[in-house]
């Protein structure tokens, strides 16, 4: 079976005490090669008597990974390893966000009017006009990033408290890519009523939440209930933000290998969140032919009753012919696999069954459905939601946009037109002479993909009626 290559995910820098002689360091390097590790930067701290000190940094496959290199590192004559740091670890001492004043507050006059006497007359106003809390508060720009830490990534039900560096980590991408502060919010309770109390009872400081991590089928509940209390974006980006880049890149996938939406045969591995929100989007987008897997193979509408509420949705609105079978069943003469359900599920003879140019999304993370050396040779397109294979499947590449675009047409809801443009508008971030079998998504660094999105966002907001500001056009709108 293919190996995983080493990731930065799981980088360390070595403290290292090198005896000051030449062929010293490549003996270093070479132990390192030799256990598959991947060197990065080499500097010099300082000269210590007879040590050069140096400060090496490594990429690794796991912690095991990283382990083994320092054990056979220390073994080499001359070398003495001072201290080990996980960089992703200290990369998040004391957090990854802060909170900054936007005007000093360093006169009298400054405190005058940020603080007492002066806020009362705009707490006055707002009290008036309930609405000017969006020009004359941080709302008009917020977005709480909301967790019950009961799905959190590819590690589970683990807790409000540990999904806090995955909800400061979504923080810190709403801010650098589209400018909105978010605010991490993690709820030590797991019930659905409870969290929609707590939701609704924090909404007014803030235009929009995005649901984060939290598990299926509750997430269902908890965002249909939000929306219909909240006159304020609800966004399960799990759901809906997985859904939109899987649009976008299914729509440039077809342009290479030439099919068309209306006749694909798709497979969704996986019913939970994404599942849905995915067979969703699709279907809006003009599919006709889903088949989705549960671990119990191909849902269909027998024994409803049985079912929870979202695979009764599913069941009913997919399997035109309502088919039995297994996951192999489903994926023979599949033209489009999408996975999002957990590792290894899926077998290499499933893609050998599929149509010709197989296109394989395997979008569990960090380890896919299935790996691309795997079926490398068999599908025409592949792509996954890890950052070291191309065609990487990113929600970066989707919410900082969307939710940008919902902001500036202050709209109640980001609803079916708003998601479908955000799509389109990240599959025409690349320019079809440029399209490639490695190469249907664009860069999460690519600048234009947020001003694209937010712009058609805040375009199908207005259209759909979502839209609260009044519109002023510019002279390019005109």
């Amino acid at each position: 079976m293919s190996e995983i290559q080493p990731s930065v995910s799981y980088s360390f820098t070595m403290r290292l005490y090198i005896e000051n002689k030449p062929g010293m360091l490549v003996k270093v390097l070479n132990v390192i090669a030799e256990h598959k590790g991947d060197p990065g930067a080499v500097d010099v701290v300082r000269v210590e008597g007879r040590y050069k000190v140096r400060d090496l940094t490594v990429s690794a496959r796991d912690e095991k990974h990283s382990r083994a290199i320092v054990e056979e590192v220390k073994k080499i004559d001359g070398i003495k390893v001072h201290n080990v740091s996980d960089r992703v670890f200290l990369l998040h001492l004391g957090g990854k966000i802060r909170i900054e004043n936007k005007v000093p507050v360093n006169t009298r006059d400054a405190l005058s009017m940020a603080y007492t006497p002066g806020v009362g007359r705009v707490c006055e106003a707002i009290a008036e006009e309930k609405d000017k809390a969006h020009t004359l508060t941080i709302k008009q720009n917020s977005v709480a990033v909301v967790s019950d830490g009961s799905a959190v990534l590819g590690l589970g039900n683990i807790g409000p408290e540990a999904a806090m560096p995955v909800m400061e980590g979504k923080a810190m991408l709403f801010k650098e890519f589209a400018d909105v502060d978010a605010y991490p919010i993690c709820l030590d309770t797991q019930e659905v009523d409870e969290i929609v109390s707590a939701v609704t009872w924090m909404a007014p400081g803030f235009g929009g939440i995005n649901l984060e991590d939290i598990g299926a089928p509750r997430c269902f509940e908890i965002e249909e209930r939000l929306k219909e209390i909240l006159d304020i974006p609800v966004f399960h980006d799990d759901q809906h933000g997985t859904a939109v880049v899987t649009l976008a890149a299914t729509i440039n996938a077809l342009k290479v290998v030439g099919k068309e939406l209306s006749d694909l045969r798709i497979v969704i591995v996986g019913a939970g969140a994404a599942g849905v929100a995915i067979t969703r989007i699709l279907l809006e987008a003009g599919a006709e032919e889903i088949l989705c897997c549960d671990r119990n193979g191909i849902i269909n509408r027998n024994n409803l009753s049985e079912r929870n509420i979202s695979k009764k949705w599913i069941a009913k609105n997919t399997n035109p012919e309502n088919t039995s079978g297994s996951l192999k069943d489903a994926a023979t003469g599949a033209d489009l696999l999408i996975g999002v359900s957990g590792p290894g599920i899926v077998p290499r003879k499933a893609i050998e069954e599929m149509a010709e140019d197989p296109i394989v999304f395997a979008l569990a993370n960090p380890v896919p459905e299935i790996r691309p050396e795997e079926i490398n040779t068999i599908a025409r397109i592949i792509a996954t939601g890890r950052s070291d294979y191309p065609n990487q499947i990113n929600n970066v590449l989707a919410f900082p946009g969307l939710f940008r675009g919902a902001l500036d047409a202050r709209a109640k809801d980001i609803n079916e037109s708003m998601k479908l443009a955000a799509a389109h508008s990240i599959a025409n971030c690349i320019n079809e002479n440029d399209l490639g079998e490695e190469y249907i998504v664009p860069s999460v660094f690519n600048k234009q993909v947020v001003r694209k999105v937010a712009k058609a966002v805040k375009k199908a907001a207005y259209k759909s009626g979502a839209a609260k500001r009044k519109k002023v056009e510019t002279a390019a709108e005109l």
